[in-house]
């Protein structure tokens, strides 16, 4: 194991730093922490939307990297945050209303390690077999479609559960153009945390109105300073149910996606064979899923967030990951950092909410249009335009007391349809006797 720590160190000159190499470790530190800052709001968003805990969140997110970090025996170069793809399904299993603590973590738990348990199985068998299995089953019109039902699916969250009142709608306007403004008009580091810097941004102007002109809810910071600075989170036990399980665990089509992806852009940005690593990562991140689930948090991926700093840096040695880890754990334990999180307006967090969704299912476009994904083709249109109206419409099918419904029913569907589908187009072109 202690070979997996080993790094070849290398000065600080500028050039590129491979998987196995570090720099010096006062600058191998701070890269680590900014890795941190880079995944921080996307991480701390998904739980609180899903009504966890940020700071188990958080804390499991450290320990899922460093999972990651060793079952992939230090060669892959990646952070494991919380997965924006549980939230839907979560949603729908405890039927979280959108505000405060969920009440019924448990059954979302226990589908979150099944989730990670049928990931680990599919690593298992990518070590095996390879990968091309995988790419024919979910092609990019299947996850692209996925993708994209997820982030409509969720858009009712936010306008309808986290605007009160007509100040709070004006507030979730004003939140949603400081992101914007922020990813259009900014460069570099600022840019990049472009959820982070807009929700600053938002949540200084809602102090300004509230706590100081007398406009909507103030804002209490009373518990921020009552807060212990160290503590214990509180962790939840998982409960599993038939019912959750059939919602959640389907989430693990877009976790082999997003991690499949994010691997053949290391590989391209690296210029190193990490491709034969692939299993591993996938065994990595269902592990971590399964750890973070028993304790209370939510299922993890590797965060694009992480990959294009390390593009913009060319730094993509795993020692910076090791460190930014280490820091997301001991942010975890923290009290103080959680208090902080929860005093974050609502409405504030509904604005960055809308686009955090809309990019998700914008995400799900790009993925037709960097695939040259072919609409033309009867085929590819039906995989993509009957999922994407039963993921957004919420259609739900009923197998007695289990309800598969919204993103569920068009993860399925799409899948199910493109293998449907394209037997029949083979058989159409198979030559007649």
């Amino acid at each position: 194991m202690l070979r997996f720590f080993s790094w070849t160190p290398r000065p600080s000159d500028g050039t590129v730093v491979a998987p196995d190499e570090r720099l010096p470790w006062p600058p191998t530190i701070a890269m680590g922490i900014q890795h941190v800052v880079a995944m921080f709001g996307a991480t701390v968003l998904a739980p609180i939307l899903m009504g966890f805990d940020p700071n188990i969140a958080v804390l499991m997110s450290g320990i899922g990297t460093l999972i990651f970090f060793l079952i992939t025996q230090g060669k892959v170069p990646s952070y494991l945050g919380s997965s924006f793809a549980f939230i839907g399904v979560v949603i729908a299993a405890t039927g979280y209303a959108g505000t405060g603590p969920n009440t019924n973590i448990g059954p979302a738990l226990g589908g979150i390690i099944l989730c990670g348990l049928v990931y680990t199985l599919i690593g298992f068998a990518v070590q095996v077999a390879g990968s091309g299995w995988i790419e024919r089953f979910t092609p990019p019109v299947v996850t692209g479609t996925i993708v994209a039902v997820i982030g409509l699916n969720l858009a009712a969250i936010p306008i309808k559960n986290m605007a009160a009142s007509h100040f709070d709608a004006w507030m979730q306007l004003v939140s949603f153009s400081c992101v914007a403004l922020v990813a259009v008009f900014t460069r570099g580091m600022l840019q990049r945390l472009l959820i982070l810097v807009g929700l600053i941004l938002a949540s200084l102007v809602y102090v300004v109105l509230t706590n100081g002109l007398g406009l909507g809810k103030p804002v209490n910071l009373s518990g921020i300073a009552a807060a212990a600075w160290f503590g214990l989170p509180t962790f939840h036990a998982p409960v599993f149910t038939g019912s959750a399980a059939l919602l959640i665990v389907p989430v693990v089509v877009i976790l082999v996606a997003e991690n499949l992806g994010h691997i053949k852009a290391v590989t391209a940005m690296t210029g190193r064979d990490i491709d034969q690593y692939m299993g591993r990562a996938f065994i990595g991140d269902g592990v971590a899923t399964m750890v973070s689930g028993s304790a209370g948090g939510t299922g993890v991926t590797t965060y694009a967030e992480n990959i294009g700093v390390m593009a913009a840096t060319k730094i993509y040695s795993t020692a910076v990951f090791v460190v930014a880890a280490l820091v997301a754990i001991a942010l975890g334990f923290s009290p103080k950092f959680g208090a902080v999180i929860q005093a974050i307006p609502l409405p504030v967090m509904g604005g960055v909410s809308i686009v955090v969704f809309g990019l998700i299912a914008a995400a799900g476009a790009k993925i037709w249009v960097d695939n040259k994904v072919d609409f033309s083709d009867n085929r590819n249109l039906m995989v993509a335009a009957i999922p994407l109206v039963l993921g957004t419409g919420g259609f739900a099918l009923h197998f007695g007391n289990f309800e598969l419904g919204g993103i569920g029913t068009a993860t399925f569907a799409a899948i199910i349809l493109y293998a449907l589908l394209s037997l029949g187009k083979r058989a159409a072109t198979e030559p007649h006797a």
